[in-house]
């Protein structure tokens, strides 16, 4: 289906709409489930246009429901990935892979629970092996200096943007993490963070340096007044020219602005600071357990 002017096409409405039994209302009720059982938003929606593709192949295919899915069938579409080719004809990587085939599993396996499977079809899948490696780069402490020094300390965004370069790099937290971030989350007196719902919806308590703490006093006390004018204070922490809470998506486009304006030849974004904060913390002889627990990983 050709787009016009610019937009995109259409996809067609999925089958099996008015059929309660559909791999489509199945797919439904799932989702819907994922919220009453507390998942996060971003999960759902990864679930979702995970089993979206699925269940188009399988409807190319005049498969419309749950118990006419086999073993091969998903061993079929796992095929498909793997021969896919994206426009500019570069195949999938194996986590992006991953990330069709987990939601997948997880689905027939909810289904078998529900009972109305009698056997997962994907029970035995067998999930394309993703590389371990470490990040291609990482800020020395001197590159991290001139990259925190780019910003204009004299403007409100100026200033809102050192303090949010600031706490990346001490800290380490994700993206997302410093969006959720609120003024009472952060203890001076302590030296501490407060992460709330982070990966997972743990909340955890990190530490955090005493000069980006500063910056964040200087941001907060001269800064965030003047951004967030007229409107309702809902003490949201990190607000953005408008006065409205950030999204993950414009600190993407902040940290990366900022490194290649410092000129220090390096490519990245917020992991570039997460990184090369957990590799000063472990230089200067942290256990890599404490490390962990500062970054909220599983593992």
């Amino acid at each position: 289906m050709k787009a016009h002017g610019g937009r995109k096409p259409v996809l067609p409405r999925m089958g099996g709409v008015d059929d309660p039994d559909s791999l489509y209302q199945h797919m439904q009720r799932y989702l819907l489930s994922l919220g009453v059982r507390g998942q996060s938003q971003h999960t759902a929606a990864s679930s979702r246009a995970a089993l979206t593709r699925f269940i188009r192949w399988c409807e190319e295919r005049s498969l419309f429901h749950p118990s006419e899915i086999d073993r091969q069938t998903v061993e079929r579409f796992q095929q498909s990935l793997f021969y896919h080719r994206r426009k500019n004809g570069e195949p999938l990587t194996a986590r992006s892979r991953q990330f069709l085939l987990i939601p997948i599993r997880q689905w027939f396996s909810w289904l078998v629970k529900q009972g109305h499977l009698p056997f997962s079809p994907a029970s035995e899948l067998e999930l394309p092996k993703v590389p371990r490696r470490l990040p291609k780069a990482i800020l020395s402490p001197q590159e991290a200096e001139t990259v925190l020094a780019v910003p204009d300390i004299n403007t409100a965004v100026g200033l809102w943007d050192r303090a949010i370069l600031e706490t990346l790099y001490s800290t380490g937290i994700r993206r997302t993490e410093l969006t959720r971030l609120f003024i009472r989350d952060v203890d001076r007196d302590r030296g501490t963070l407060m992460i709330r719902e982070g990966k997972g919806k743990k909340d955890r308590m990190i530490p955090i340096g005493e000069r980006a703490l500063a910056w964040i006093a200087a941001y907060r006390d001269r800064a965030r007044p003047e951004l967030l004018g007229d409107k309702p204070d809902d003490g949201a922490l990190f607000l953005n020219s408008l006065g409205n809470p950030l999204r993950p998506f414009h600190l993407t486009m902040l940290t990366k602005n900022y490194i290649t304006r410092s000129g220090i030849g390096k490519e990245g974004a917020c992991h570039l600071f997460r990184h090369s904060c957990a590799t000063v913390l472990l230089e200067n002889g942290m256990d890599t357990r404490y490390i962990q627990a500062i970054l909220g990983h599983a593992s």
